[in-house]
């Protein structure tokens, strides 16, 4: 399976910690299940013109819901924690968030 740059980095992820963690230069994402460490970093510099320090990856499973006797399951998605290194510019996409 190929994957883009653009195909890798899905959404950004705006919780009240994500913004807190954004002082640090580190930024939140849904990405690709299939993608890993590496390809992530080269994504995010190639999508957003900055560099990478370091990416942290983690599993998140879905949780199960039901509305009445319906019984229904989230998605599971990969989530990426991208820390910029201290010279590179912030991301402008999430300036206007703050």
């Amino acid at each position: 399976m190929n994957l883009t740059s653009h195909d890798i980095i899905r959404k950004p992820i705006i919780t009240e910690k994500s913004m807190a963690e954004m002082s640090d230069k580190k930024y939140t994402f849904v990405v690709d299940v299939h993608a890993n460490k590496s390809q992530i970093k080269k994504a995010v510099e190639e999508v957003f013109g900055v560099k990478v320090e370091d990416v942290k990856t983690a599993n998140i499973l879905g949780k199960t819901k039901r509305v009445g006797v319906h019984v229904g399951k989230r998605a599971d998605y990969k989530k990426a924690v991208v820390k910029l290194t201290g010279e590179s510019k912030s991301i402008e996409f999430f300036e206007g968030m703050k």
